[in-house]
């Protein structure tokens, strides 16, 4: 049986301790002042800097001696990132935005840029590493070139820094940025052996389990010769996403609907007025009208190694390795309206015929209908819906890998010689992605608001849980497969040639490949529907209940024990299903890169201040080759494309600060950098088509051959660093993006300019006429981006005792951008209060971001326009030190259950409102 996941008494007793060990933190700290008094000379009475504001300070530092814009995130503890997510951690820092998974942070958008111009480094490695979604609408199965910082937990790594200018010894890509997460390493510690140990345990508020999270790194260095470091984490908890969403809309014209009202469907209860709309063909209506839960078990693992060697004064090497898994075992359950015969998922149908029974063949009855000004349908009351109960299970398994080796070597004391090279794979499997469909028969009233915007779902004279209204329908079966791999190495050189200058050069390679392929095996071709449609559910169906109402959901391993069912992609061993026919996004992408650099970095003084910067040139050539499918009808596999490509070029980078005093800094920054184009865009698998009447044949394929987007940025920024972590600054940024991708359309070419095989339509020649092809191409022309970013953050040591413990960390984002730019938010900000002693500290932070947009259409009503509205979320967190080693804490997140909703159509119609609830932990840590 499915657990009631807003079970209020089944999470009692567990939350109830939660909330008790909370108050018994704060309660404890009454005692502080007292206890301090009586320790005497203990070491707690000293005035040590540490936590969340020693965090603050380094990051801060970090900022300052950069010749570069950088922000970054520094470790509080070993073992201890300020936040349990990486991106949620990431999202205090300003120009960054993300986007959230089940509750946690996923991806970040990076200066008005989305996550696929964002390039993510692993102890100086590019790393991709992309796990999944529960909804299409968040990139369910997206392998691109964003990260998702989900798939490491956060206590694997010291620190993490966002470079937000390009220079020339970085490696060419990402013009949003980049981001450089860093692990432990042993010299990073002092001599001897040192460790930390962390323990939490937590719930959320939708579910009923306990949810453990531990973390452990251990050290040894001996005197910075030979030094070790491991680190492992590992956390399991269970997820739930919950509430209203639709498929987007059904739009159909004057015909379809009066053939349904010829087919039996009842408009008589309609007034004349809505009659005559209802078959005018002017209306849009809701598709799906549909509640949901995407419930989820997941299990994170991750270990680090590093080694570090000197074995001369002079010379340091360095290996580091990682291993990631993070695997989510999903049980989506949905009640839709899904008619049997009828257009898309609206609420109503006609007869149904067929094995269905006799309930389904009874014509639905509207009852009400009402429509906005833009011919939206906001409210339908229907008597004889069709219904689907829909019960996705999947196993989505993601693993990664990397081992890199560094090293570091002075020659003389001008000059050093560095370089790594360093191995990485990652793999997405996701063996099963099945699908079991229930049908029932009932009647539904869908208030969409005035506005769409909202909605509300009820069910009269209907029980969802009565199996007497349900019968069985069928079984799908999926299962998909990416991998990733990236070989790297890159040698530089950097020679002092006085006390201003110093010379740079070096050299890199880059080889990465990628290849997917997705299996569909439905109910059309695996002989289900013949044994199952039409069957009682009876025996094989589960009550299951959310917030939003209760239904019955189908349980597979009685389902497939009745039917003699399992997991396939062939026929069954009784005989029932065809041949597996649609295997889609078959490909192999491979890119290689050649770059080099020289660069010259001063320091000196100009009008009597200090100086400082570099300036270089960054060549660089790349070689890509793609091999896919081509299918057609019922994906049925045509022939191979095979296309190679290449683009190269130079790229110059200048970025200077001028120290008005050394507390204020000017900083200015042009630059130009390269992000390299989707993967899906160079993808070359397609399809190619012959109509059976005309003989016209069209086709389609991706573009290996695809130039890179192209960015000039300027940055000018004013910095006001003050007392340990204070800091007050402005930045200004310009980006001025070309070559961007989109689809061009071209009309009667021959088969031998399209790249696809003329093989994979019958009789055709190189000379064959297509009449229609369509491939993504770089597209001519600027878009711009500006923006501009304050941040503020200061220890407020100016109150008295014991208001001075108080700090503050805050900072504003405002874009402007081009409608052809997506997936940011015009305004977005962050502000944290924190508060810290040697023996306690609390801190609460709130991010929001506006209203975003993550694909804009002309057509005001088209679900080519989508996004986010706005959210807000709030953490908190609180630890008290038992002893120096000894710490407990707490932490809260998502504190008032954000609604995360998506919207269609420049009116902004609710396509998807959940919440996942909020999240308690408790934990201690012990370090030695």
């Amino acid at each position: 049986m499915f657990k009631r996941y807003s079970d209020q008494a089944a999470r009692l007793d567990f939350k109830t301790v939660l909330l008790a060990t909370a108050s018994a933190v704060v309660v404890s700290t009454a005692t502080v002042p007292a206890f301090a008094q009586e320790a005497g000379t203990s070491e707690l009475d000293e005035v040590v800097v540490t936590g969340f504001r020693r965090s603050l300070g380094d990051a801060r530092d970090i900022k300052q001696d950069s010749v570069i814009a950088v922000d970054a995130i520094v470790a509080e503890d070993m073992a201890k990132f300020p936040d349990l997510n990486l991106a949620e951690s990431l999202q205090r820092l300003p120009g960054v935005q993300i986007t959230r998974e089940a509750g946690e942070g996923r991806r970040i958008s990076l200066r008005g840029l989305g996550a696929d111009f964002s390039r993510v480094q692993l102890n100086g490695m590019e790393v991709l590493g992309n796990v999944d979604s529960a909804q299409d609408s968040r990139g369910q199965r997206s392998r691109d070139r964003a990260f998702d910082f989900n798939i490491f937990a956060s206590e694997l790594f010291s620190r993490v820094e966002v470079e937000k200018t390009f220079q020339a010894s970085q490696k060419e890509g990402g013009m949003a940025g980049t981001v450089g997460l860093f692990t432990g390493h042993p010299f990073d510690s002092g001599d001897g052996l040192r460790g930390a140990l962390t323990a939490k345990v937590g719930t959320n508020e939708y579910t009923d389990d306990a949810q453990p999270r531990i973390a452990a790194l251990v050290s040894r260095n001996w005197d910075n010769v030979f030094g070790v470091a491991f680190s492992a984490a590992y956390s399991r908890r269970r997820t739930t996403e919950q509430g209203h969403n639709t498929y987007n809309y059904v739009h159909e014209d004057a015909a379809t609907w009066q053939e349904l009202v010829d087919n039996g469907l009842d408009i008589s209860r309609l007034t004349p007025e809505q009659q005559a709309k209802f078959l005018s063909g002017d209306l849009y209506y809701a598709d799906g009208n549909r509640i949901s839960s995407w419930n989820a078990e997941q299990e994170r693992l991750g270990l680090t190694g590093s080694v570090q060697w000197r074995p001369t004064a002079n010379m340091e090497l360095t290996l580091d390795v990682l291993h990631g898994q993070f695997t989510t075992e999903r049980d989506e359950l949905h009640l839709a309206t899904r008619p049997l015969n009828a257009a898309g998922s609206v609420a109503f149908d006609t007869p149904a015929g067929g094995v269905w029974p006799a309930s389904f063949q009874t014509a639905s009855i509207i009852n009400d209908l009402r429509w906005d000004d833009s011919d939206y349908v906001t409210y339908t009351d229907v008597t004889g819906t069709t219904f689907g109960s829909e019960h996705r299970r999947s196993r989505n398994e993601n693993e990664f890998n990397q081992i890199v080796l560094s090293g570091k070597w002075d020659l003389t004391d001008r000059l050093t010689i560095d370089g790594h090279v360093g191995y990485e794979k990652s793999t997405y499997e996701t063996p099963y992605d099945d699908k079991l469909y229930m049908r029932a028969k009932g009647n539904m009233i869908a208030d969409y608001g005035a506005d769409g915007r909202s909605a509300s779902f009820t069910y009269p004279g209907f029980d969802a849980t009565d199996p007497d209204n349900y019968v069985m329908d069928s079984f799908y079966y999926r299962g998909f497969h990416n991998e990733s791999e990236l070989h790297e190495g890159e040698l530089n050189a950097r020679f002092e040639l006085n006390d201003t200058w110093t010379l740079s050069a070096g050299v890199a390679y880059h080889k990465f490949r990628q290849d997917g392929i997705d299996t569909f095996y439905d109910d059309n071709v695996n002989g289900t529907r013949s044994k199952t449609r039409g069957t009682s559910v009876d025996d094989i169906a589960d009550v299951f209940t959310n917030e939003f109402g209760s239904w019955l959901v189908g349980n597979y391993d009685r389902a497939f024990e009745k039917y003699d069912e399992y997991h396939r992609f062939g026929p069954n061993v009784d005989g029932t299903g065809g041949a597996l026919q649609d295997i889609e996004n078959v490909f192999e992408t491979t890119e290689e890169t050649v770059s080099g650099f020289v660069q010259a970095d001063w320091d000196s003084e100009l009008m009597g201040r200090r100086f400082r910067g570099n300036v270089g040139l960054r060549g660089y050539s790349t070689d890509t080759r793609s091999v896919g499918w081509i299918q057609g009808d019922s994906y049925a596999y045509l022939g191979t494309s095979d296309v190679e490509g290449g683009y190269e070029g130079v790229l110059p980078a200048l970025n200077t600060v001028l120290e008005l005093t050394p507390e204020v800094l000017l900083r200015f920054s042009a630059t130009q950098n390269l992000n390299r184009p989707g993967l899906g865009s160079m993808a070359a698998e397609g399809s190619a088509f012959q109509d059976e009447d005309s003989g016209e044949i069209t086709a389609s394929r991706g573009n290996p051959n695809l130039e890179p987007y192209k960015v000039n940025a300027y940055d000018l920024g004013l910095e006001y660093y003050f007392g340990d972590v204070g800091l007050v600054a402005v930045s200004l940024f310009q980006k001025d993006i070309t070559n961007y991708i989109g689809s061009i359309l071209l009309e009667d070419v021959p088969f031998s300019e399209t790249g696809v095989p003329f093989g994979t339509i019958p009789g055709a020649t190189a000379d064959t006429i297509v009449s229609e092809f369509s491939m993504p191409v770089n597209i001519e022309g600027t878009n711009t981006l500006k923006g501009v970013e304050l941040t503020v953050q200061a220890q407020l040591t100016f109150l008295p005792a014991p208001f001075d413990g108080f700090g503050v960390s805050g900072n504003y984002t405002k874009v402007d951008a081009d409608e052809d730019l997506t997936g940011f938010s015009p305004e977005s900000y962050n502000a944290t209060v924190y508060y810290e002693t040697s023996r306690w500290g609390a801190r609460a932070s709130m991010s929001h971001r506006d209203t975003w947009f993550s694909g804009y259409n002309d057509d005001p009503m088209s679900a080519g326009t989508r996004g986010f509205e706005a959210s807000t979320y709030v953490d908190a967190a609180a630890f008290f030190n038992i002893s120096d080693d000894l710490q407990l804490t707490l932490d809260a997140v998502n504190l008032t259950n954000e609604k995360d909703t998506q919207f269609w159509g420049r009116n902004q119609y609710l396509y998807n409102q959940n919440q996942s609830g909020t999240t308690y932990m408790v934990g201690v840590s012990y370090k030695f």
